[in-house]
């Protein structure tokens, strides 16, 4: 007889408005936890997470996909209008003629290492185009990623990049859009600037701009 634990079924559920208040600190924790690696390298503080988190519960049609187990959070995802995004990241669209309201922003998607390689990034990419389908009439999805040279010195030796996890969701890059956001690397006592580039998803046929 076997006294081995079976583990936790996971949950994938979306969240928005009031019911998110609940899972702050728990997100705030995991985006500290997740992006303090390669290629992020964020020395995050929990009450400058707490307040940006803040957003998606005030935001109109704004959602956090969570992922639980055993009702401990261990990943989410998060979009919202991009015309609800702050001046930065709408910027590059702006520049090129590119309506703001006519896209989806998805934030960050943020899983623990444990819990990786089984279905659940795919799941949250899933859930977030459903849920820009339904509370929108945006016509495409987009989201940024940092860029970082091939030869950064944090780069681990067994790094894989996601580009062709985000090709197989439909996402294409756009090396035309990118904007600039700072925050303290791991190690450092300032901000400093990082550049993100972006992919675009056409949501609904549309021919991407």
């Amino acid at each position: 007889m076997s006294d081995r634990v079976s583990p936790s079924p996971i949950t994938i559920e979306t969240y928005t408005g009031a019911a998110l208040a609940p899972f702050l600190g728990d997100l705030a924790r995991l985006r500290i936890t997740v992006f303090r690696a390669f290629p992020y390298l964020y020395e995050g503080d929990e009450a400058y997470e707490r307040g940006y988190l803040e957003t998606y519960v005030k935001t109109p049609h704004a959602a956090v996909i969570l992922a639980r187990a055993g009702g401990r959070v261990i990943g989410a995802a998060t979009c919202l209008p991009l015309a609800a995004e702050s001046a930065n990241v709408q910027a590059p669209f702006r520049a090129r003629g590119l309506a703001p309201e006519r896209f989806f922003y998805f934030g960050e998607s943020v899983l623990l290492a444990d819990y990786r390689g089984q279905g659940i990034g795919v799941a949250f990419f899933t859930a977030r185009e459903a849920h820009a389908r339904a509370v929108s009439n945006a016509d495409f999805a987009t989201f940024c990623a940092v860029q970082r040279p091939p030869d950064h010195p944090a780069r681990p030796r067994d790094y894989v990049p996601l580009d062709s996890f985000w090709r197989k969701r439909g996402f294409t890059p756009r090396p035309d859009l990118s904007c600039v956001m700072r925050w303290r690397e791991v190690g450092a006592t300032e901000e400093s600037e990082h550049r993100l580039g972006f992919w675009v998803k056409s949501l609904t046929g549309a021919a991407l701009p």
